[in-house]
């Protein structure tokens, strides 16, 4: 069986490998480009020249400087950006100059801390809510009625009461992660089994000690299952908060290279976002594997 398992997992590697592959050839075909000739500048006049230089053609410029500036990266370029920003991902020049490595640091701290006040509140507040039919009729038209509103939708007033940007994408963070969370909890709480709480009733297990050690072991794997869901829509969210109020963070660093006309960097900063966002699931992932047993 595990011989079966291995020999399965390498050929889903080469499959995967095979498509990188594909696409990385699609993309080389699809940005080859002949070397356009630029018009010679004495043939020109001023005005034609000026014209030129803003569309972003600089006719005095050779022929393949202009190549390089127009149309989509090619492989080259793209390869040339990832070495400038993993080779000082850490610097920090100033407000508008800081490497990779730092935004992203900036936008996981928000994350972190919004997703930890979030497990404060919705743990707690699931547990109740699994446990208690009254608790759960009382708050459910509450939890209905703010689930389905965007999380950006909470940006604009964050910014008129909190009155700062970073503290405001927290609580972006804090706001669209509570939902999953709290729900995948009362949902486990309350699908706990009958028999063991009749159990730990007739041996007269006290409430608190009933449910660390009887509801909360059974209840974990659907309660990491909305905390995984909780972290992929909050890595989501952040992206597109610091993108609105700037600053810091992986997703004012996309805008900010999007403003410098800067694609490969643009194209290599989703990428990292990408990776990023698979490390964080497979993270939970493997917690939840970890907490999930045959019943």
């Amino acid at each position: 069986v595990m011989a079966a398992a291995r020999n399965e997992g390498l050929k889903a590697g080469l499959l995967s490998l095979l498509i990188l592959g594909l696409l990385l050839g699609i993309w080389h075909l699809a940005t080859l480009r002949p070397v356009p000739v630029a018009a010679p500048a004495a043939a020109m006049t001023p005005e034609q020249i000026e014209y030129a230089k803003l569309m972003g053609k600089d006719p005095t410029a050779g022929a393949s400087q202009t190549a390089i500036k127009s149309g989509f990266p090619t492989l080259g370029q793209m390869a040339e950006a990832a070495v400038v920003n993993l080779s000082r991902p850490f610097y920090d020049n100033g407000p508008n100059d800081k490497g990779l490595g730092v935004q992203l640091a900036h936008s996981l701290g928000r994350v972190a801390l919004g997703f930890l006040l979030a497990m404060v509140v919705a743990i707690p507040l699931g547990f109740l809510i699994g446990m208690s039919p009254l608790a759960y009729k009382a708050l459910d038209p509450f939890i209905q009625v703010l689930k389905p509103i965007s999380p950006l939708a909470w940006m604009p007033l964050a910014l008129y009461t909190i009155k700062d940007s970073a503290i405001s994408g927290i609580f972006v963070i804090f706001i669209c992660s509570v939902w999953p969370m709290l729900i995948n909890t009362a949902f486990g709480v309350a699908g706990v089994r009958k028999e063991w709480l009749n159990v730990a009733r007739t041996l007269e297990v006290r409430p608190i000690r009933r449910a660390f050690e009887v509801i909360l072991p059974a209840a974990a794997p659907t309660i990491l299952t909305g905390m995984r869901i909780s972290m992929g829509i909050a890595w989501l969210v952040i992206v597109a908060a610091e993108m609105l109020v700037g600053g810091t963070g992986i997703g004012y660093f996309v805008w900010n290279e999007w403003n410098n006309l800067s694609l490969p960097n643009v194209i290599f900063a989703i990428l990292v976002i990408g990776v990023v966002g698979m490390l964080l699931d497979l993270m939970f992932a493997r917690l939840q594997k970890a907490v999930t047993y045959a019943g």
